[in-house]
């Protein structure tokens, strides 16, 4: 071996290539645990509308300190994003000892049942909310399908002047549409024919209806039709 160049060439760069691997390590250590690089600022970049600043802050000050290498920045986005109202987060560090945070909330469209909340991408989340809401109402993991179809319905219906209080979609798959002004919709099991029915009934409602009372329920499962019950 001793008299073999190119073998000896291979062991000196095999060693020397150990040697830069292990300073490098050194190194990155080094980084990740010195005190020379802390992380002196940590800022919201967003306002908060819903969320409790508290919350936030005390996530900030229990996750945000620390290196500016080692910083667990997927922790703090986790701890964050389980807050209420916290829909996605985004951290970034930005050197020499800063890291930026930025929040994108829950926008509240209705509640869900009794205890939870849907949001503006038909995502269910749970926090308070005092202001009035329409009401939605359905099978677990049918929240995306029950926003689509009440912005498709709110749409159709607005040409009577009332907006959508309820929205229903029962284990059968059968809706059901409540106005604010009190009026029941029962629109059948099938979405997308109910839609052609609704916008049918939305052309012949003042005819139909006129405007001296308003029914209590209709039934738009006919197909050529739809029949009405009528306070007193």
């Amino acid at each position: 071996m001793w008299d073999n160049p190119r073998l000896l060439n291979a062991a000196a760069g095999f060693l020397v290539g150990l040697v830069v691997l292990a300073c490098a390590l050194v190194g990155l250590h080094w980084l990740l645990r010195a005190a020379p690089f802390p992380v002196r600022v940590v800022e919201l970049m967003t306002p908060l509308k819903q969320a409790s600043p508290a919350d936030v802050a005390a996530v900030l000050a229990r996750h945000g300190a620390g290196n500016f290498f080692a910083l667990p920045i997927d922790e703090l986005r986790a701890a964050l994003e389980r807050l209420p109202w916290v829909r996605a987060t985004t951290v970034r560090r930005v050197w020499p000892d800063r890291v930026e945070v930025a929040i994108e909330e829950h926008v509240p469209l209705a509640r869900w049942g009794a205890d939870a909340l849907v949001n503006t991408y038909g995502e269910r989340f749970v926090a308070r909310f005092d202001a009035p809401l329409p009401l939605f109402v359905g099978p677990p993991g049918s929240e995306a399908e029950v926003t689509r179809r009440y912005e498709r319905f709110s749409g159709l219906l607005a040409p009577l002047g009332s907006p959508v209080e309820r929205i229903a979609l029962s284990a059968r798959h059968a809706w059901q549409v409540r106005l604010a002004n009190g009026l029941q919709l029962t629109l059948g099991r099938d979405a997308d024919r109910a839609e052609q029915r609704l916008a049918r009934f939305v052309d012949a409602y003042a005819n139909a209806v006129g405007t001296a009372r308003v029914p209590d329920v209709v039934d738009l499962r006919y197909p050529n039709g739809f029949a009405m019950r009528v306070k007193g």
